[in-house]
C-alpha cells in the first residue's frame, strides 16, 4: 500500500503515520516540516514521473511508501497520478483540509456555490474566464498563473471583482490571507507561497442555499421566445436561429465568446446562461445598455463594449484574449470586414446570422479564407397563430441563413479545456 498523506492547511500531521516508512515523497516544505524515520528514503518532488518510477521500484521491494501532499490530495491533487500508475486499490488516502475549504474559513464564506477551476499547470485562460462568468471562483495557481497574471486580466473586463489571495494555509507565522483589487493583485509580485485565489462579486458572495454544489445549474432549457428580453422592434434574433446558433457556438465555463452585433443581447446571455464568459459588442448607445439590462435581468455576466464593428473588435484585443467562439449578427456593408476580423481570431468556431442573400457569399469566402470549414443552412419556420373562431393557423418568420465556420482540430493554438473546473 501506498500511504498519501494530506497537510499543511489543517490540523498537524499525525506522525505516527510515518512509523516505519522506508520511502517519503513529497514537497521540500512537507518533507523539512515533518521528523522522518532514520532509515526512511527521501524524494522531493520535482517532475513526477522521476518520483513514480522510484515509487514502482521500492514497491516491488515491498517497502512501505509515504506520499505527503497539500490538504486533501484527492482534489486536483496527486492521488489522481497515483491511482493511474498502481490502481486505487492500493492507496491509503488520509486527507486533510483543502486550501480551498480553508480558504473560504478563513473569510466566513460557504463554498458549495463557488466553482474551483486549476491553473496550475494548464491554460490559464480557462481560470480567467471562468473567474468573468462566475460570481465565486476558487483558482489552485501555478507558475505563470497567480493573482498577478489573473488581476491584469480580469481589471480589462471584472474589475468589480475582488481577489482573496490565500499564502501560506496552515504555516504558522508565514500565513497570510489579503483582499485585494484585480487592478493592485496585477501590480504585485506575490512570490511562490500563494496557496489559492478567491476569485468573488461581493455583491453576490453568499448566494443562495444550494441542493447541487458548484456553479448554478445549467437553465432547464434555452432558446426562451423573444419575450423573455428587452429589444427594440423586434430587433432580436428569434428563438428558432438562436437555438441553432447555441448549438454551433458550443458555450460552456472556461469559454470566452463574443456577440458581435449584439443587438438585444439575447445570444450573448444564452451563452453566459450556460457557463461561458462573453463580451458584446454593440454600435448604438440604447442598444449597448439594453444588453447590459438583459444580462441583469437573467443574472449573469456580459462585458458591453460600446462601439461599431470592425473598428471595435480592435478594442477587445486589449480587454482579453482571442474567444472560443464568436457570434455575428447584422454588420449591414461591413460584414465581410467583421467575419474576416472574427474568424481570423476565434480559436473554434464563428456562426454568422444572415437576413440578406446577398452577403452570404461573401460572409463565405471571409469564413474560408481564415482556414475555416464552412457550413450553413436557411432556416424556415412557420409559427402557430391563432385565428377567430378557435383555429389556427401558420405564420410564417422571415428566412434567416445561418453560417458557421469550424476550425479544423489542431489548427489553432491549443484550446482551454474545463477539465481543470470542478463544478
Amino acid at each position: 500500500m501506498i500511504t498519501v498523506v494530506g497537510t499543511g492547511t489543517g490540523a498537524p500531521l499525525d506522525e505516527d503515520l510515518l512509523a516505519g516508512a522506508e520511502l517519503v515523497v513529497g514537497g521540500r516544505r512537507h518533507l523539512d516540516a515533518v521528523r522522518l524515520p532514520d532509515t526512511a528514503e527521501r524524494v522531493v518532488l520535482g517532475p513526477l514521473a522521476p518520483a513514480l518510477d522510484t515509487i514502482a521500484a521500492r514497491l516491488d521491494e515491498e517497502r512501505r511508501v509515504v506520499v505527503l501532499a497539500s490538504g486533501d490530495p484527492g482534489f486536483f491533487g496527486i492521488v489522481r497520478a497515483l491511482a493511474e500508475r498502481f490502481g486505487s486499490e492500493r492507496l491509503d488516502v488520509r486527507p486533510g483540509v483543502s486550501s480551498v475549504a480553508a480558504a473560504f474559513a478563513r473569510i466566513g464564506l460557504p463554498w458549495d456555490d463557488a466553482v474551483v477551476v486549476s491553473a496550475h499547470g494548464r491554460d490559464p485562460r480557462t481560470a480567467v474566464n471562468v473567474c468573468r462568468a462566475q460570481p465565486k471562483t476558487a483558482v489552485l495557481t501555478g507558475p505563470g498563473a497567480g493573482p498577478a497574471e489573473l488581476g491584469a486580466a480580469l481589471a480589462r473586463t471584472r474589475a468589480d471583482r475582488v481577489l482573496v489571495v490565500a499564502s501560506a494555509l496552515g504555516e504558522e507565522g508565514r500565513e497570510q490571507v489579503e483582499t485585494v483589487t484585480p487592478a493592485e493583485a496585477a501590480a504585485r509580485d506575490w512570490g511562490t507561497a500563494v496557496s489559492v485565489v478567491l476569485c468573488l462579486d461581493r455583491s453576490r458572495a453568499l448566494g443562495a442555499v444550494r441542493t447541487v454544489a458548484g456553479a448554478p445549474r445549467h437553465p432547464a432549457g434555452w432558446a426562451p421566445g423573444e419575450d423573455a428580453f428587452a429589444h427594440r422592434d423586434s430587433m432580436i434574433t428569434k428563438f428558432e436561429v438562436r437555438a441553432l446558433a447555441l448549438a454551433r457556438l458550443g458555450p460552456r465555463p472556461g469559454d470566452l465568446v463574443w456577440d458581435v452585433g449584439a443587438g438585444s443581447g439575447s445570444v450573448a446571455v444564452e451563452c453566459a446562461r450556460l457557463g461561458a464568459a462573453v463580451i458584446a459588442v454593440e454600435r448604438t448607445a440604447d442598444g449597448a445598455g439594453r444588453v447590459r439590462a438583459n444580462a441583469a435581468a437573467h443574472g449573469v455576466d456580459v462585458t458591453v463594449v460600446h462601439g461599431a464593428a470592425p473598428g471595435a473588435l480592435a478594442e477587445l484585443a486589449e480587454l482579453a484574449d482571442d474567444p472560443d467562439a464568436v457570434f455575428v449578427g447584422g454588420g449591414g456593408r461591413e460584414l465581410p470586414a467583421i467575419v474576416e476580423a472574427c474568424a481570423r481570431r476565434a480559436r473554434r468556431t464563428v456562426v454568422v446570422a444572415l437576413a440578406a442573400l446577398d452577403r452570404v457569399p461573401a460572409a463565405r469566402r471571409a469564413l474560408t479564407a481564415a482556414g475555416l470549414v464552412c457550413d450553413g443552412v436557411l432556416l424556415q419556420s412557420s409559427r402557430l397563430a391563432p385565428l377567430p373562431g378557435d383555429v389556427t393557423r401558420l405564420a410564417a418568420a422571415n428566412p434567416v441563413f445561418l453560417l458557421w465556420g469550424v476550425r479544423p482540430e489542431g489548427a489553432a493554438a491549443a484550446t482551454a479545456r474545463t477539465e481543470g473546473v470542478a463544478q
